[in-house]
């Protein structure tokens, strides 16, 4: 499973619906995810790609599209 997938299949965890979403799409615009959901992401993206998110980067901005999502791992790596 790629990345993307991955990424995909945390955010359809913690919505509890189906992602069907550009990857530049806003998670929280489009009413799939809200700031309570926002913890649950970020710890299924630490555990699924063995990361630590230090609190100050708890920004719905860094978080806020699948693109985002990449973009903030491709950052950490």
């Amino acid at each position: 499973m790629d990345r993307q997938a991955k990424i995909i299949k945390i955010i359809q965890s913690a919505a509890q619906k189906d992602v069907h979403l550009a990857p530049d799409e806003s998670l929280f615009d489009s009413g799939l995810l809200d700031s309570f959901a926002l913890a649950d992401v970020v710890s299924a993206i630490e555990k699924e790609f063995s990361i630590k998110i230090p609190d100050s980067d708890l920004n719905p901005r860094k978080f806020d599209s699948i693109e985002r999502i990449e973009q903030y791992l491709d950052s950490r790596q």
